[in-house]
């Protein structure tokens, strides 16, 4: 598909092209294996149909405009069709896919209200979105935007469940984008799991440094190397990170200290990437101290960064809302993920609460049982937060 642009790209991008395809079709290539036998599947924005033998098992149909490149041979569509008007009746699929797409058509939202609508109850979807320029970033690559279309958009919180943001990094290029790309560190401090590629071209020491880093911008992700794109099903799909009870059942330990890893507390000595504890202001992990001499020099000022609010003591519900919500207002803009387990006067149940920029809710969640400590836990990520107004705010927040 991208053969003839690779030809004209420089190298470096190029390379890019080479990857991206590569971890797109081990992707579809997994989603068709996950479709039961005789599933129908739409390829929405199908192009020349090139991720077909991957459903041969399925009845697929590839659909599109047919107008995207005048160098194609778009014979094989199945349908001519405008992704904002699918000529299909409702519930007429099972499952779709559309890769590459959204960043080319003017209301992305209202294809995924079409996707939806076409989907039958429990359907799936598989999209993707790519980026290669600077200009192209500037609201794309944002998560936030997309994440918040899901919850604030009717229609399409009524259709789709928002599972996880995934960031694949790329470790050859990794620092330099960091370093330079504001929209690369929202990506990772979004991110509910993180899979670092290319990681057989770097040493062992930069690979090191880079989980480091990541941990302090995203401490709650967990993090995978991958090989073009070779990764299970499982770590992919249904990883509920935007259904904390659903969260607190997958992982029951979210309150225990060993997942820590806040970066702006005390002390942080810690020598490994396997970072499950609270990090600090101060920290003496090797990547703090020297320079790799090309491009990882960082002290972990990265503009994004995370640190963790706990307590034994309850909240009062009252304060709790009022404060927080004064910080939204305030902050809303900066904060990127937040969420927590709380321990509120008034309830024998866990509250379960996060939020996505402005966006904030919380829910009742299981009771607290019998032999467990009760305590709040409180996880933010966000961009040059003011830590010290937020702790001292959520202390006079305690009954």
């Amino acid at each position: 598909m991208y053969a003839r642009l690779r030809g004209l790209l420089p190298s470096p991008l190029a390379s890019y092209i080479l990857h991206f395809e590569a971890a797109i079709e081990s992707a579809v290539a997994a989603f068709a294996r996950s479709l039961p036998q005789g599933a129908r599947l739409l390829d929405a924005g199908a192009g020349e149909g090139s991720y077909k033998h991957h459903f041969a098992a399925q009845r697929y149909c590839a659909l599109d405009l047919g107008i995207g490149d005048t160098g194609w041979n778009y014979a094989s569509l199945d349908i001519l069709g405008d992704l904002l008007a699918l000529p299909f009746a409702d519930s007429s699929f099972d499952a779709a896919l559309n890769v590459v797409t959204l960043e080319h058509v003017k209301d992305p939202a209202r294809v995924l209200y079409e996707l939806s609508r076409v989907l039958k109850p429990g359907g799936r979807l598989v999209y993707s979105v790519c980026t290669l320029t600077r200009r192209e970033t500037t609201g794309v690559a944002d998560p936030g935007p997309v994440a918040q279309t899901f919850f604030m958009d009717d229609e399409i919180a009524e259709s789709f469940l928002l599972d996880s943001i995934l960031t694949l990094v790329d470790a050859k290029h990794a620092a330099q984008q960091l370093n330079d790309r504001q929209e690369a560190r929202r990506q990772v401090g979004f991110a509910d799991q993180i899979f670092i590629s290319k990681a057989d071209l770097v040493s062992h020491a930069d690979l090191d440094a880079l989980q480091h880093r990541l941990k302090h911008m995203n401490p709650r992700a967990p993090q995978r190397s991958v090989h073009f794109g070779d990764v299970a099903i499982a770590e992919v799909f249904d990883l509920r990170g935007f259904n904390l009870n659903a969260k607190l059942d997958i992982d029951p330990d979210f309150l225990s200290d060993e997942h820590d890893h806040d970066h702006q507390g005390e002390h942080c000595d810690h020598p490994s990437h396997h970072h499950h504890h609270e990090h600090g202001e101060h920290c003496d992990h090797p990547s703090h101290q020297h320079d790799h001499g090309h491009g990882h020099h960082h002290h972990h000022d990265d503009d994004v960064k995370s640190f963790v609010f706990k307590a034994t003591r309850a909240f009062d519900p009252a304060k709790l809302e009022d404060f927080l919500g004064a910080m939204v207002n305030v902050y809303g803009p900066r904060m990127l993920r937040y969420k927590g387990v709380l321990h509120m006067k008034g309830t024998d149940r866990k509250v379960i609460f996060q939020g996505v920029h402005q966006l904030m809710g919380s829910d009742l969640g299981p009771e607290w049982s019998p032999q467990e400590p009760r305590m709040s836990k409180m996880v933010f990520i966000g961009i040059e937060l003011p830590k010290d107004i937020f702790l001292q705010g959520l202390e006079q927040c305690l009954n």
